[in-house]
């Protein structure tokens, strides 16, 4: 009886969990230009992250995969705070350290010169803020 409890918890902990994704996902692929979804994508059938074999990945998408992988568990776990003023920080803390991630692999795979100056001047700002939100949470954060 204790096994199938735990079963149908995870199971219901995972379906809540591909729902919160997939309502996630479509929030952000609202505001997103064409051109940046994939033809999958656009046509509704996007697949998990982890359909594709790393192998079949191009290094910049390995490297922006791995900076994704790292930046959602921040952010997750920095909009845990009890406190909403500070869950939204720390949360967002995590979100520039994934944007200056993302821009490093610009810097390092990119070819285009504007791409790269925005990928420079993201990190540039990211870090700035990173700085100004870390105080604030520093002095706020009980």
């Amino acid at each position: 009886m204790e096994s199938t409890m735990n079963s149908l918890l995870k199971l219901i902990v995972a379906g809540t969990a591909i729902l919160f994704v997939a309502t996630e996902t479509a929030s952000a692929q609202m505001a997103m230009p064409d051109a940046c979804k994939s033809a999958s994508s656009m046509s509704g059938d996007m697949k998990m992250p982890g359909g594709m074999q790393t192998g079949e990945m191009a290094e910049h998408q390995k490297a922006m995969m791995e900076s994704m992988q790292k930046m959602h568990p921040a952010m997750m776990q920095g909009m845990m705070a009890k406190d909403p003023d500070v869950a939204f920080i720390c949360g967002m803390i995590g979100h520039h350290i994934g944007a200056i991630s993302m821009s490093e692999v610009e810097l390092k795979y990119g070819d285009d010169e504007q791409a790269k100056s925005m990928a420079q001047k993201i990190i540039d700002a990211q870090k700035k803020e990173i700085e100004e939100m870390s105080a604030w949470v520093k002095e706020h954060a009980k």
